[in-house]
């Protein structure tokens, strides 16, 4: 009897060790996003990825950094590589979580990177795909924030090139707003981002 109360004992400190090592990890990765060293954050979450396998997370964050400097145009040089990195994160928990729909909105974020890179070379293939993403996101999780923002912000994209009315798509990017002051993330390093970019999307929407 001892014996089995001493092993469920390190056992149970051991998954406490685990869970502190992962939680000081992300924390300091995403202190390192913060301060701009991208490179440094992905680094740090690709070898806390290959630690933790049971949390969709660091990969997560791993898409989301480098699909984030991709968009930068300062990087129009890097955004292959970039672009492969977030993928192949992005691949690993979709194939294990195929209705995450925070993992939808970064996939459909890395292709609305490589379209806005060459329009007129990926716009035709492209733009289909991401709407597909963004209406499978949206069955599954309507209220959440970030699926209705990018999603409007993605569609307002596409209106300026057709010259289509707006309206419609801000009032979206309104919606979207009302939702994040009622999302709660799931975990201290769940994704809560966005309500900023919303706020700016309205101020200058339809403009």
């Amino acid at each position: 009897m001892t014996r089995i109360i001493t092993v469920f004992t390190l056992f149970i400190c051991s998954l406490l060790t685990a869970q502190t090592q992962f939680e000081d990890g992300m924390g300091k990765a995403l202190g390192l996003w913060k301060e701009g060293k991208s490179t440094e954050a992905s680094a740090l979450f690709e070898r806390i990825a290959s630690a933790e396998k049971s949390s969709y997370l660091p990969n997560y964050y791993v898409a989301l950094i480098n699909t984030t400097e991709a968009f930068n145009p300062a990087n129009k040089d890097k955004i292959t590589s970039l672009l492969a990195k977030a993928n192949a994160a992005l691949d690993i928990e979709l194939a294990k979580a195929p209705n995450n729909v925070e993992l939808l909105v970064v996939q459909a974020m890395a292709k609305t990177a490589l379209l806005a890179s060459d329009p007129m070379t990926y716009g035709m293939t492209l733009s289909p795909k991401i709407s597909e993403i963004y209406f499978k996101a949206s069955l599954l999780a309507p209220e959440n924030p970030r699926v209705v923002f990018c999603k409007a912000e993605f569609e307002i994209g596409g209106a300026r090139w057709t010259g289509a009315d707006v309206k419609q798509l801000c009032t979206q990017v309104e919606k979207s707003i009302d939702l994040f002051a009622k999302f709660k993330p799931e975990t201290p390093f769940s994704p809560s981002w966005g309500l900023d970019r919303a706020k700016e999307t309205l101020k200058n929407c339809g403009k």
